[in-house]
């Protein structure tokens, strides 16, 4: 009898350098709240509710790249959101709006890429793939044109972009770039991802985006994603997956409008999750010869403490698994794509045990996961 052809364990892709970024200039909830009060109250009740949604989010500082005082005739966010003139004003157009992310996202991602190298203590000719994430914005020749050209890479450099995708984007680039470093192990692949959320601040009183304006905020975030064996001081990307909730397309939407993106978020949300989540999650694991109970750390990207609450619920874990998600929040907002990165980098300095299991959630509604091992 001929025996079975093994096949032999895929290459292990690490996580070999993170990098964070951040708009220098950053303002407290409670200031954000009274910025808000004059775009989206309409009246002296929305004047009383609006703080303590604000507080609800658990936010305690965002940075935005509107976020400084218009001293020399520069954009900030009295300028940019100026006072609604009449009560169907919706503020800036997209094309505005799109003008300010074109400025400001090729700068704050090329900072953080430059983190992410400086801490990969990568060369640029290892680098062979250049992998972006968006949500917030449009522009040709993107943020991508603007790495290669300001970190000198390679102008034959291949490029993959992942847009439009929310809050879980980051993972599918991870995804994208564990199966180019495995097509190429000589080479390293760069991720980036830059979200510029403020830009999208919806006026009037709809309780789901005041919900909106309160949470995200504007990052970046990089990574570098290689099979060198020398370097050991990051994790694994040992398996990905995805679950798109049953029934669930109307829960969380991201469109196009003509003032902006508009975000609708659904109260179904929480409840798919605490129903739902367990269940698939389960499943993905047991087919990694896994369970809840041998998840030893927590990435649960923040959409807000509803949903980290949610997922908790679900899973039967305590506070302490979402502690390092609830700081990142309070301490940056949802940076949308670019969050999940901050929380891990935080797991790792900590010295968070794996494996460590990320999760993040998107329009669809989608789930999408990804397990790391030391």
């Amino acid at each position: 009898m001929t025996p079975k052809a093994s096949h032999p364990r895929p290459v292990p892709v690490k996580i070999s350098g993170i990098g964070m970024a951040s708009p220098l200039h950053s303002v407290s909830q409670r200031q954000t709240a009274e910025l808000a009060k004059a775009l989206s109250c309409r009246t002296e009740k929305h004047e009383r509710l609006l703080p303590v949604l604000y507080r609800r989010t658990q936010v305690g500082r965002r940075a935005s790249v509107l976020a400084y005082k218009n001293t020399n005739g520069n954009r900030s966010f009295e300028t940019f959101f100026s006072s609604a003139n009449h009560e169907n004003d919706q503020g800036p157009g997209t094309e505005s709006r799109m003008g300010c992310y074109a400025e400001e996202a090729p700068a704050l991602a090329l900072q953080a890429a430059k983190n992410a190298l400086n801490d990969a203590k990568a060369p640029l000719s290892d680098i062979g793939h250049l992998v972006t994430v968006s949500c917030t914005g449009f522009s040709a020749p993107g943020f991508d044109i603007g790495l290669i050209k300001g970190l000198g890479l390679p102008h034959d450099i291949q490029r993959t972009h992942v847009g439009f995708m929310g809050c879980h984007g980051a993972f599918n680039a991870f995804r994208v770039a564990r199966a180019m470093v495995r097509e190429n192990p000589e080479k390293k692949v760069l991720v980036c991802s830059v979200e510029i959320c403020s830009i999208h601040f919806s006026y009037g009183w709809d309780p789901d985006r005041v919900v909106a304006n309160a949470l995200f905020a504007d990052g970046a975030s990089a990574a570098v994603f290689s099979v060198d064996q020398e370097n050991t001081r990051k994790w694994e990307l040992a398996e990905t997956g995805s679950f798109l909730f049953p029934h669930s397309e109307d829960a969380m939407t991201w469109r196009i409008g003509n003032n902006g993106f508009e975000m609708s978020l659904s109260a179904r949300v929480p409840g798919l999750i605490a129903s739902d989540l367990r269940p698939w999650l389960s499943r993905w694991l047991k087919g990694k010869h896994l369970n809840l109970s041998k998840v030893r750390s927590w990435a649960v990207h923040p959409g807000g403490p509803r949903i980290l609450n949610a997922v908790q619920a679900s899973l039967g874990l305590p506070k302490e698994a979402t502690r390092i998600s609830r700081d990142v929040l309070a301490d940056h907002g949802n940076m949308s794509s670019a969050t999940i990165l901050f929380i891990l980098d935080r797991l790792y300095k900590e010295k968070a045990p794996t494996p460590c299991l990320a999760l993040g959630f998107g329009p669809g509604l989608v789930c999408e996961a990804a397990l790391f091992r030391s």
